[in-house]
């Protein structure tokens, strides 16, 4: 595996075919620095007719690549009860979707007896794997890229063991 020599930006806009993206954490980096969790936690919440005010600039580069017809999937596995943060994150999931973004989520009890890599990863149409390293506090570290084939396959077959016991976004609730 070597350091990313690739932009994220390019990998996905390089896929053809596939971009799927495995979630493994409880917490990404919330902090007195992220804006939009400190306003979460205020009560505010994205309202679904205020496109400008989404997730910028992600959202516009996920519509461009599945308007080129790649399929973006994004699986999350959860604690429950859920975290604070995961709960943020799924206040606005609806706006990945919008996007052109399916997502799922899968409670981590569902997951005990799947075997996964211990690190979020990005896998670009089954071939190139980028897995993104995170300190203990969810701090993005860096980005690690593999292309080797018996990597991407063990990745494929963790997320589709994943995505097929997960629950669509529009059809999950957290258990309390």
């Amino acid at each position: 595996m070597s350091q990313s020599l690739n932009s994220f930006a390019d990998l996905l806009r390089s896929a053809r075919k596939s971009a799927v993206h495995l979630e493994l954490r409880d917490v990404y980096a919330i902090d007195n620095e992220d804006e939009g969790f400190r306003a979460w936690r205020s009560g505010l919440r994205l309202d679904p007719a205020d496109r400008v005010s989404w997730w910028r600039p992600w959202l516009d580069l996920v519509q461009e690549v599945t308007a080129n017809g790649v399929r973006v999937k994004r699986a999350r596995i959860v604690s429950e009860p859920a975290s604070e943060y995961i709960r943020y994150e799924h206040s606005f999931t609806f706006t990945n979707v919008a996007g052109g973004e399916e997502v799922r989520w899968l409670p981590r009890r569902a997951a005990s007896d799947l075997l996964l890599p211990v690190n979020d990863y990005w896998l670009f149409d089954g071939s190139v794997v980028q897995f993104n390293i995170f300190d203990g506090d969810g701090r993005w570290v860096h980005t690690d890229q593999s292309d080797d084939p018996a990597l991407a396959r063990s990745c494929a077959a963790a997320f589709d063991a994943v995505w097929e016991r997960a629950v669509p976004h529009e059809a999950f609730s957290f258990a309390e």
